[in-house]
């Protein structure tokens, strides 16, 4: 016997017997124990009752009426059923994503038809794509129609989804194949397909589909605030650029609108020999068109006005002296033309006056605040308080603020304020939270009624507007909007707007806010951007020396065969509208610069575009080298009458070399994809913004020319 056997043996003679009346003593305690805890003490379970046939329903309902503990089974029957719901519809969790690959095939046993096709926004809608109670569920769609099925045919891609944050859920959807994530996610995605095909035309653009959005296999969908950059996707949708990785972002909503204009035609001098125009001042078009570039977008061509951007830099113009009765100088000068070697640049620029700090009259200052939903972005609200708390220490102590927010109504937040109290001010600003939806009109109404009650002789009052321009409630009509405004502009309340953020930015409504409220329009992007608008131009900005500024160029025929002017295409005037005050017309801010540009073709030139009349009369030359003759007429701020300024346009010997100007306006113009421009291209712009660069103490010239350099990566 080996030591295994032994021990066996040993383990063996080690156990007593068992003691059968213990055992069955032991069996019967059990038993009782066992029928105590399930109540069922008094007889057997009633099994043999239960039905043996009849529907599932049926048979179910009579397993539950014979069973014993019946809230203990319905709560747990209740907890698994609300478990398989939670597994279907909230697949991510505290713990991170929940990975699903979406099989996008024709399977008609998986998802029942989508509703039709309606292009709307709604809210907690159910999806149109059911996920399967499985870690990697297929996700399939029917077809609506042949046509749909042939579309979908094209469709087989995986894509993954990962919880991010927190957002609201929406549906920008037109039917068909949706990935749709639920819980804190709430977001969709549509296939390349469904997108292209719903093209709301929001934009006063075209609504031709771009090929910009695509779903290749194995990508991974994240929310917009996971990508560093933006990218427009076609007229009516705002995406963010995918990183390197290939990350695919979904779509967002982008309802931007622009006060279009088709770009100044060439004129024949002969036949239309006047040009009339108001000033522009704003400088709004640059700082959006600066912020499309710089966040990857892609930058619509009526977004771009081109005066904007050539009047955002400063130019060496000299300045009028301290003691002269007009409030701004003028200066004329004619270069050659760098996109065109057989025209001629004619710049007319204005300088303003700028007087001492101590030298102007207090100020009354009512913020009219947007609190609304749409402004609860970074770039939005949050901006706009960081941006008016720099523009504080610019305020004299005598200066008042105070402050009116609408979302939803109006209120105010803060009644007229010493600017000196900038704690009071400051936590003011702090306090506001966005929410709600946008009453500006009631908002204006608020504001004017404020800055009445601040009025007192010589001193001024000004609403500032900060919004993204989303009017929805109130007065949303640009005419109505006009209306309100001019009334109030008479009796000597102006108003200045500042636009922020992207997605549903009304620059027209902007735009007809501050003309008629003689003001200035400006958007702000940056920090930076605050600086330079509301502290270092604050003068500018707030305080007016010219009212209704108008030009009037006459050239002359003998010397001039074509011409046209670049940019202020929103601003033209009628010819007659020169000699009437009673049409209003841009303001300037002391200190303000503002330069026009026009290219005119010489009589005899090979650049002249159309055929001469064969039964016109030959122009009478005037003699000498005159070119034109340049008008200007403007109101001293409160007066009813203008005063006219007046010079000729004459041709130097050697026309100057092109500038720093010239080269932001070729700049716009190949944004705006001009066919004046002919083969002129960003390296040419490039080149001329670098050689005329000068001094440039803030930077500004050398980053337009970085955006040259981003706008030629990108066409």
């Amino acid at each position: 016997m080996n030591d295994l056997e032994k021990l066996q043996a040993a383990l063996r003679d080690a156990t007593p017997t068992p003691d059968a009346d213990a055992k069955a003593e032991t069996l019967r305690l059990a038993a009782e124990n066992f029928a105590r805890v399930q109540e069922n003490q008094s007889a057997a379970r009633p099994i043999s009752k239960a039905p043996s046939s009849g529907s599932l329903w049926k048979r179910t309902t009579a397993m539950f009426k014979l069973s014993t503990l019946r809230p203990v089974l319905y709560t747990t029957s209740c907890l698994v059923v609300a478990g398989a719901v939670f597994v279907a519809y909230e697949p991510f969790n505290d713990n991170g994503p929940a990975i699903y690959d979406a099989d996008l095939s024709l399977d008609e046993t998986v998802v029942s038809e989508p509703e039709p096709a309606i292009v709307t926004e709604t809210e907690e809608r159910a999806p149109a794509i059911q996920l399967r109670t499985k870690p990697k569920a297929e996700i399939t769609a029917a077809p609506r129609s042949a046509t749909k099925a042939a579309r979908a045919d094209e469709i087989s891609e995986t894509m993954t989804t990962s919880q991010t944050q927190s957002v609201p859920q929406k549906r920008y959807s037109s039917g068909g194949v949706t990935l749709k994530g639920s819980g804190r996610f709430g977001m969709e995605y549509q296939s390349e397909q469904d997108v292209l095909a719903q093209k709301p035309n929001n934009e006063g653009g075209s609504n031709e589909p771009e090929n910009a959005l695509s779903f290749p296999s194995n990508k991974q969908l994240r929310s917009q605030e996971a990508a560093p950059k933006g990218q427009w996707m076609g007229n009516d949708m705002y995406s963010i650029t995918a990183p390197q990785d290939d990350t695919i972002i979904a779509p967002q909503p982008n309802n931007d609108q622009f006060a279009g204009a088709l770009e100044n035609p060439v004129k024949i001098t002969t036949e239309s020999p006047v040009s009339t125009f108001s000033i522009d001042v704003d400088t709004a078009s640059y700082a959006y068109v600066r912020s499309t570039l710089l966040n990857g977008g892609h930058l619509r061509p009526d977004a771009v006005r081109v005066e904007e951007m050539i009047n955002y830099f400063p130019y060496d113009y000299a300045a009028p002296a301290v003691t002269s009765d007009v409030p701004f100088s003028t200066d004329i000068s004619v270069t050659k033309t760098p996109w065109n070697p057989d025209t001629n640049l004619v710049r007319v620029a204005i300088q303003g006056k700028k007087p001492a700090v101590e030298d102007r009259p207090p100020l009354n200052l009512v913020f009219l605040i947007d609190t609304s939903g749409s402004m609860q972005d970074a770039n939005k609200l949050p901006l706009l308080k960081q941006s008016f708390a720099l523009m504080l220490t610019e305020l004299r102590p005598t200066d008042q603020v105070a402050i009116v927010t609408y979302a939803g109504r109006a209120g105010t937040v803060l009644k007229p304020t010493n600017a000196s109290d900038t704690a009071t001010i400051l936590n003011a600003l702090d306090a506001l939270n966005a929410g709600g939806s946008t009453a500006g009109g009631a908002g204006l109404r608020a504001a004017y009624a404020l800055a009445d009650q601040m009025k007192a002789e010589g001193e001024i009052s000004r609403v500032l507007l900060a919004t993204d321009g989303d009017f929805n409630v109130g007065i949303n009509n640009p005419e109505d909007m006009k209306t309100a405004i001019e009334k109030n502009r008479d009796s000597g309340t102006y108003l200045s707007v500042l636009g922020f953020g992207r997605g549903n930015y009304r620059d027209d409504m902007m735009q007809t806010l501050a003309q008629n409220g003689n003001g200035t329009a400006a958007y702000i992007d940056t920090l930076a951007e605050a600086q330079k608008t509301l502290v270092d131009n604050l003068s500018g900005a707030l305080f007016s020396i010219a009212n209704d500024v108008k030009i009037q160029v006459e050239f002359n025929p003998a010397a001039i065969a074509e011409y046209r002017l670049i940019g202020y295409e929103t601003r033209a005037l009628n010819r007659e509208d020169f000699n009437n005050d009673k049409v209003d017309a841009g303001d300037i801010g002391a200190g303000h610069q503002v330069t026009a540009l026009y290219e005119v073709t010489p009589v005899g030139s090979p650049a002249v575009l159309n055929d001469p009349l064969r039964y016109a009369a030959d122009a009478a030359p005037l003699g000498g080298k005159e070119l034109g003759f340049f008008k200007l007429r403007y109101k001293t701020p409160g007066a009813t009458d203008s005063q006219l300024i007046s010079t000729p346009i004459n041709m130097p010997e050697t026309p100057n070399t092109a500038d720093f100007a010239a080269a932001i306006a070729g700049f716009g113009q190949l944004l705006k994809g001009s066919k004046y421009t002919q083969n002129w291209t960003y390296d040419d712009a490039i080149t001329l913004a670098t050689q005329t660069k000068g001094a440039d103490p803030y930077g500004y010239r050398t980053e337009a020319i970085r955006l040259m350099k981003l706008a030629k990566a990108r066409k």
